[in-house]
């Protein structure tokens, strides 16, 4: 009858092979007795002098590498997770980086090893989705409008909501439903239901680099000469603005124009290091050598939007 040993709840068999002492020292070395051959010449079985369970490790790992005791990880898991307030439940089967766990508020979470380790150094918090989720409704509902769900452009810090007024569909900050500085861009009065400009403005910087920047305002003059510039002096003109109908239109239609410009010409984005000492702005800024194709297509949006130019 053939001995087996009862390794991670099965059955093994012993392989009747010599046991060579330099695996025996290798194993005491690495934390392991060395029990017996197992299965086939190739392997052996480890007892574990940390928790005593027994492993099947591969001759050449044990030579080359210092097995690891799946129980004791195991434990550590359990243990980490405890420390960052999760309940460790298994393995995810889809990827071995992640693991299945219960959340304080009895939700299932699904997290990286490595980010319940940080929260449980508490460099970080495990956040639970559907908790979140009914939070950012609560958020939402308190201001009067219904979270939809994210960003449709995929802007992290952006939802989708539509208000519970009228029942007019608008992409917001979620910052901005934090703090109730929100509009409606249908029914509302303030800025994203107010009437907007499109503007293209010039730069020329005190080492004679010359800069567009294509925006929105309500006012493009005043945002020139009262919030742009740090200099009063610095040369500086509005080379076009194209009236739109409110400001949710104006930053939908610029953000638009922003992914075109640099997704086909990302060499004309100009460093925010060359000009942060003369403008009150971190992006959007583009080498003057893109001004007329700016130009056009603010041209393009004036001809379908009003037979009349600015």
């Amino acid at each position: 009858m053939t001995q087996t040993l009862m390794i991670a709840g099965s059955p093994v068999p012993v392989f009747p092979g010599e046991i060579l002492p330099h695996w025996i020292e290798a194993a005491r070395a690495k934390g392991y007795e060395l029990v017996a051959r197992i299965s086939d010449r190739l392997h052996v079985a480890l007892r574990c002098s940390q928790c005593g369970a027994l492993i099947r490790v591969r001759i050449y790992t044990l030579m080359s590498a210092h097995p690891l005791c799946p129980a004791c990880v195991q434990a550590g898991w359990i243990t980490t997770a405890q420390a960052a307030g999760l309940t460790y439940l298994g393995r995810c089967s889809e990827d071995r980086h992640y693991a299945i766990y219960r959340a304080q508020c009895g939700h299932l979470v699904r997290r990286q090893f490595e980010l319940v380790e940080r929260s449980a150094a508490g460099k970080t918090r495990i956040r639970c989705e559907v908790c979140h989720n009914d939070y950012e409704k609560q958020e939402a509902a308190k201001e009067g409008w219904t979270l939809l769900g994210s960003d449709p452009e995929g802007n992290i810090s952006y939802r989708s909501y539509q208000h519970d007024a009228c029942g007019h569909i608008q992409r917001l900050a979620r910052a901005n439903i934090q703090t109730g500085r929100v509009s409606c861009g249908s029914c509302g009065d303030q800025w994203p239901a107010a009437p907007s400009h499109l503007y293209a403005m010039r730069f020329v910087l005190p080492n004679s680099h010359e800069l567009v920047k294509l925006g929105y305002s309500n006012n493009p003059h005043s945002r020139l000469h009262h919030q742009l510039i740090k200099d009063p002096d610095l040369p500086c003109a509005i080379l076009r603005t194209v009236p739109v109908a409110s400001g949710q239109v104006a930053i939908q239609t610029e953000k638009a124009l922003h992914r075109k410009l640099r997704r086909e010409h990302p060499e004309a984005v100009v460093d925010p290091k060359i000009y942060r000492d003369a403008l009150r702005v971190k992006s959007e800024i583009y080498d003057a050598d893109l001004t007329p194709m700016i130009v056009a297509e603010l041209d393009k949006i004036a001809a379908r939007n009003s037979p009349t130019v600015s």
